[in-house]
């Protein structure tokens, strides 16, 4: 197989897991509260649709970007009044999440359809690196928003095993009771954390219309909000782990599209449907291992937590 071919392809397996990744990792962050999100795919569609308003108005792909993740942060919060203020299921919310951004960014976004970005982030080789045999194209000669990534999963895991507050997270996504009975503010830390995991799945969803393929169409995601949430659990919390996830995920996506090409004779529909079939598999293989220890979820995941119930 030409090595050219190879090198092409999985650095569009890099670019096709950058949106899940920046998701995933926001997704971490949520879920190590306590509090489980399953309403990223809406929150990634709304930064999907406001960043690219934004970029076409204002002629900033940064500007875009940064709309992105305000836009995607502050949705987030609805799902986090309902669950952390008034107690309600989180499941519940978070789907309704996604129904809610799913429409919601149709309408804001249907009069964008078929207009090209007027700007878009393009790629930079870092010099020295980008030189190195085969690793430099690959990961070196890339846009700003994949270095971004690459930066943000040494930022979170620093943050997540190395921070105080890093530490109350973990406390209060392992017992929340325990946590308020030392003095921190459980409500707060899951607030914040909510947030902060909206705002990175804001950063995904602006990849897609502002780098990946720079328009809007609807529903542009195409599932990529409930890969990352999988993929969570396939990285066992952990950001490296869901980095090295991501991409094996864009790589599945992108087989899809270059499997001819790569000389594969198996039918491209059946290629584009990887991703979908290794997401169940993982759910199904995690769901079996549910009773070890070493994968499960933090221990107040999904619960929500009253001071009078202590």
């Amino acid at each position: 197989m030409n090595q050219a071919i190879v090198i092409s392809t999985l650095s569009a397996a890099v670019i096709a897991g950058t949106p899940i990744l920046y998701a995933a990792l926001g997704e971490i962050i949520c879920e190590k509260s306590g509090n489980l999100n399953l309403g990223v795919e809406g929150m990634m569609l709304i930064g999907a649709v406001c960043g690219f308003k934004v970029a076409v108005a204002t002629n900033n792909p940064w500007m875009g970007f940064i709309a992105a993740m305000l836009a995607a942060g502050l949705f987030s919060l609805i799902h986090g009044f309902l669950t952390i203020t008034l107690k309600s299921s989180q499941v519940v919310s978070g789907l309704a999440l996604t129904i809610f951004g799913t429409g919601l960014s149709s309408f804001i976004g249907k009069s964008m359809i078929g207009i090209p970005a007027p700007v878009k982030f393009e790629k930079i080789a870092i010099p020295i690196l980008s030189k190195i045999p085969f690793v430099g194209p690959i990961f070196f000669e890339q846009d700003f928003l994949v270095y971004l990534s690459y930066i943000m999963v040494i930022a979170v895991g620093i943050y997540l095993y190395k921070t105080n507050m890093g530490l109350k997270l973990k406390a209060v996504g392992e017992n929340p009771g325990a946590a308020d009975a030392v003095g921190i503010s459980v409500s707060k830390i899951q607030y914040l954390h909510v947030f902060i995991g909206g705002v990175f799945a804001g950063a995904g969803g602006a990849y897609l219309s502002l780098a990946y393929a720079p328009a809007w169409l609807e529903n542009m995601t195409a599932g990529r909000g409930w890969i990352a949430v999988s993929l969570v659990i396939f990285a066992l919390w952990n950001p490296t782990r869901a980095l090295i996830g991501s991409y094996i995920f864009g790589g599945l996506d992108i087989l899809g599209y270059r499997a001819q090409t790569l000389g594969f004779t198996i039918s491209p529909f059946f290629m584009k449907m990887m991703p979908y079939l290794f997401t169940v598999g993982v759910l199904i293989f995690i769901s079996a291992k549910a009773g070890n220890r070493n994968i499960a979820a933090p221990a107040g995941l999904g619960l929500s937590y009253s001071r009078e119930e202590r």
